[in-house]
């Protein structure tokens, strides 16, 4: 089975684009590989196939940010906005675990955006959706405080068994301080909503951290 086959994106493409693209190999990669870097020129298009890259960035006194994730069916930005636009990338990109890809070129990726139709339909949709979620994710870290955002993650992350993450990684995707995660998961695990470990908790009190998250609004 062609790895076009298992691409949420690639679905949908006509056939000669296809059979262009076809001819392209995925690379598997391990834990933590890192993509790029601020400061490296765009060398093609990423296609995630199994597993997950985030892509963040890293302020001068320590503290990251998570921008967002690449699964299958999703599209890196920063990839397409360094094609587009000839800017190097802004962020840097690590593999969450083990992950397989396919790196369209940028030669392949201009030719068949040119060419295609259905590949330009899908990368423009694609490039939407992403920045519409940049958007959301703009709007949340200005107007909503970094507890209000630490509540909703915890409530999304929440499956109902313990929850594996670090308080350094809740930071990183929320936008904060390790020590504020810290200290706001300290003050809830003493009213009874969480039981906190290392590098892992357990949402004890929903209904709680969703009354939090909602007195933001």
């Amino acid at each position: 089975m062609s790895w076009l086959d298992s691409s949420p994106l690639m679905r949908e493409m006509d056939d000669a684009a296809r059979s262009r693209l076809a001819q392209l190999t995925p690379h598997s990669l391990p834990e933590d590989h890192v993509l790029f870097r601020p400061g490296d020129a765009v060398q093609g298009y990423v296609i995630v196939l199994e597993g997950c890259v985030d892509v963040g960035l890293s302020g001068v006194n320590g503290r990251e940010m998570l921008l967002y994730s690449v699964t299958p069916g999703q599209s890196c930005i920063q990839s397409t906005l360094g094609l587009l636009g000839g800017e190097d990338y802004s962020a840097e990109a690590r593999t969450r675990g083990p992950t397989r890809l396919v790196l369209l070129p940028k030669p392949v990726f201009l030719e068949l955006l040119n060419q295609s139709d259905s590949f330009r339909a899908v990368v423009m949709r694609a490039f939407s959706d992403r920045m519409q979620m940049l958007m959301h994710l703009l709007e949340k870290v200005t107007f909503q405080r970094a507890e209000h955002r630490l509540a909703e993650r915890l409530l999304e992350l929440d499956q109902g068994s313990e929850i594996i993450i670090t308080q350094g990684d809740l930071a990183r995707e929320i936008g904060t301080a390790r020590e504020v995660v810290s200290r706001r998961l300290e003050a809830w695990a003493k009213r009874g909503w969480v039981a906190t470990g290392r590098g892992r908790l357990r949402v004890l009190d929903r209904a709680a951290l969703m009354g939090f998250s909602q007195s933001a609004s």
